[in-house]
C-alpha cells in the first residue's frame, strides 16, 4: 500500500495562468467602471460574493468535519482547509467593494433615506458602518477562530497532540454557531439589500445552501486533481470520493428544497412586498434564466449524479464539479442583476471579472496548500480514514 505523503506544489503553468487572469479582471474592471460603471459593481459584487462564500466554505467544512468527528474526510480535509488563503484577499476586495455600494445600494444614500419610509425604518440596521461592522466580525471569525482550528491541524502534524483535536471540536462548536449568524448578516447586506423593499425570512439559508453546494464542489475539483497527480498515494480512494460526491448530492436535493420552499410561500401568501422579487425574474428574459436554474441546477445534475458509479468516476465527478460550480455562479448572477436590468446580458465584463476573480482564488489556494502536508499525518482518526469502505 503507498501511503507515500508527497507535497504539493502549484504547476507554474498553473500559476502563471492564474496571475494572468488576475491581472485581466483588474483591467477589464478598470475599462469597465469607465465603460458602464453600473455593471462593473454588480459583476463585482455577484463575483465578490461567489468567491469569498467559496473561500468561507473551505472553513465550513473543517469546522463541519471536526465537530462530527469524521473519520472520512480526515485525508481530504487538508484541500477545504487551505481555502482560508483566499479570505485575505477576499476581504481586500471586501473594502474595494465598499468604494461602490453608491452605485449598488439605494439604502446609502440619504435622499432616499429622505423620501422613503419603509427605509428609514430600516436604516438602523441599512447603514454603511454598521454594514462594514457585520463584515469585519464575519472576517474575523473566519481568520481567527477559522485560522486556529487550521493552525492546530498543521501543529498536530509535528506534535500528535490529540487534546490539539478535542481543542479544534470546541472550536468549531464556536465558529459553526456564529457562522451561522454572520453568513446570514452578510447575504441580507450584500444581495438582500439590493431591493430593500423586499424580505424572506428564509433567503440566509438559501445562501448558505448555495454555499456549501458550490463548496463542496470546488473541494472535489482540487481533490481530484491532486489525485491524478499521484500526489495523495493511497490516501484517497474512490471511496472518498464516493463520500463527497454523495455530500454534493445532498445538498442539491437541499438547495432544490430551500429553494422551492422559499417560492411556494411567497407565492401563496401573494403579499406585494414579496412577491416582487419573483416577478422580476418571471418576466422577459429573466424568465428564462429562472427555468434554466431549475433544469440546469436541479434536474439535470440529480439525473446525472444520483448512481453510486456516478459518484466514483474521478472524471465523471470532476464534471459534476464544475457543473455545480458553473450553475451556482449562475444562481448568484439570478440574484443580482435583475435589480439593476430588465433584460439580462452577458458580455466581456461578465467574463473578464468571473476569471479575474476565479485566478485570484486558484492562486491563492495553491499558495496556502503548498505551505503544509496534503495529509494530516497525525491526525487519531487517520487510519480510521484509510480503511474507509463503501
Amino acid at each position: 500500500m503507498n501511503t507515500e505523503i508527497k507535497k504539493y506544489e502549484m504547476p507554474q503553468p498553473i500559476k502563471m495562468a492564474s496571475l494572468g487572469l488576475a491581472l485581466v479582471g483588474a483591467i477589464v474592471f478598470i475599462l469597465a467602471l469607465k465603460v458602464d460603471s453600473q455593471r462593473a459593481w454588480a459583476n463585482f459584487l455577484s463575483n465578490y460574493f461567489y468567491w469569498a462564500s467559496l473561500g468561507m466554505a473551505g472553513v465550513f467544512f473543517t469546522a463541519l468535519q471536526h465537530i462530527t468527528g469524521s473519520a472520512w474526510s480526515v485525508t481530504v480535509r487538508r484541500v477545504a482547509e487551505s481555502f482560508i488563503g483566499f479570505l485575505p484577499v477576499a476581504f481586500v476586495l471586501l473594502i474595494v467593494l465598499i468604494f461602490g455600494m453608491g452605485s449598488l445600494f439605494e439604502w446609502v444614500h440619504h435622499d432616499a433615506l429622505a423620501h422613503d419610509a419603509l427605509l428609514k425604518m430600516k436604516s438602523a440596521y441599512l447603514n454603511k458602518p454598521f454594514f462594514i461592522f457585520r463584515a469585519v466580525l464575519l472576517y474575523a471569525l473566519c481568520f481567527l477562530v477559522g485560522g486556529k482550528m487550521i493552525c492546530n491541524s498543521n501543529r498536530q502534524d509535528e506534535s500528535g497532540d490529540i487534546k490539539l483535536t478535542q481543542q479544534n471540536v470546541k472550536l468549531s462548536a464556536v465558529f459553526l454557531f456564529l457562522f451561522a449568524w454572520l453568513y446570514t448578516f452578510h447575504s441580507i447586506d450584500l444581495i438582500m439589500s439590493l431591493s430593500p423593499h423586499w424580505f424572506s425570512t428564509i433567503f440566509g439559508i438559501y445562501c448558505w445552501s448555495g454555499l456549501f453546494y458550490s463548496g463542496l464542489a470546488m473541494i472535489s475539483i482540487w481533490v481530484i486533481r491532486i489525485k491524478k497527480r499521484g500526489l495523495y498515494g493511497n490516501f484517497v480512494n474512490d471511496n472518498h470520493l464516493h463520500d463527497l460526491a454523495s455530500l454534493m448530492f445532498a445538498f442539491l436535493v437541499f438547495w432544490a428544497y430551500i429553494a422551492f420552499s422559499q417560492f411556494m410561500l411567497i407565492w401563496y401568501a401573494n403579499l406585494p412586498e414579496e412577491t416582487f422579487f419573483f416577478a422580476n425574474r418571471l418576466q422577459g428574459g429573466w424568465k428564462y434564466v429562472s427555468q434554466g436554474l431549475l433544469i440546469f441546477k436541479f434536474a439535470v445534475p440529480f439525473l446525472l449524479l444520483i448512481g453510486r458509479w456516478q459518484k466514483r468516476v474521478e472524471n465523471w465527478h470532476l464534471f459534476m464539479g464544475f457543473w455545480f460550480l458553473a450553475t451556482q455562479a449562475l444562481d448568484v448572477y439570478w440574484l443580482v442583476f435583475p435589480t439593476f436590468y430588465k433584460e439580462p446580458g452577458f458580455g466581456w465584463i461578465e467574463v473578464g471579472l468571473f476569471f479575474g476573480f476565479a485566478g485570484l482564488f486558484v492562486f491563492s489556494v495553491g499558495r496556502k496548500l503548498s505551505k503544509w502536508n496534503l495529509v494530516p499525518i497525525k491526525d487519531p482518526r487517520l487510519e480510521q480514514c484509510l480503511h474507509h469502505h463503501q
